[in-house]
């Protein structure tokens, strides 16, 4: 099956919400963020997908319009494949159907993770746990990517449920306490991982 590929720059829009549901899309290299944008225009960042992920797959439950927005946070090469083909390539190739079940069990599960952190998990803790995700810290088979492209404090705050002001507070103690460093580039240290154990503090 021959697919375009689709090269976007950091911040271009890949699709919006409202625009046809006509294909499903593989990240071959770079990160991209699902969001959606409330009625006061407050956007809540879903999902980022990365390297080896699938995204627009909705499309394949009969869904025609976009539900959710998606941009490349970086540089980033995109295949993008028919819904039709896909299904074709579903039911005849059994490696890449493989591939795709384990993605949409992984998908669901992280889903589920994320909806349990929002209700236990105290701000500090979302954004360190944001945090280590990015950098792939505990993804099995996977080196961890320790140093990031710098991001806005607004998507962080949109990734982890909270505001901007609550972001930089904890982005700067984490700077602070050597967790983090923020030249060249976000650089995410293992020891992070002490506040996403840390016992709940005040949300």
């Amino acid at each position: 099956m021959a697919a375009p590929v689709l090269r976007c720059a950091a911040g271009q829009t890949i699709f919006s919400a409202g625009d046809a549901a006509d294909s499903i899309m593989y990240v071959l290299k770079g990160t991209v963020k699902l969001s959606v944008v409330s009625k006061m225009g407050r956007e809540a960042v879903v999902a980022i997908v990365r390297a080896g992920d699938f995204f627009g797959e909705a499309c394949l439950a009969d869904r025609r319009k976009r539900e959710r927005t998606a941009t490349a946070m970086s540089r980033s090469a995109v295949v993008v494949i028919d819904r039709t083909d896909m299904g074709q390539v579903l039911r005849t190739e059994p490696a890449l159907r493989d591939r795709f079940i384990e993605h949409m069990l992984l998908r669901n599960l992280r889903a589920e993770a994320d909806l349990l952190d929002q209700l236990v998990s105290s701000c500090e803790q979302r954004l360190a746990r944001a945090l280590l995700l990015l950098a792939r810290y505990g993804k099995r088979c996977k080196r961890p990517k320790k140093v990031l492209p710098m991001m806005s404090q607004s998507t962080l705050a949109g990734i982890v449920g909270s505001t901007r002001s609550r972001v930089n507070y904890f982005m700067n103690r984490f700077e602070r306490l050597g967790f983090i460093e923020r030249a060249g580039g976000l650089t995410i240290k293992r020891s992070l991982l002490r506040v996403s154990q840390e016992t709940n503090h005040a949300r």
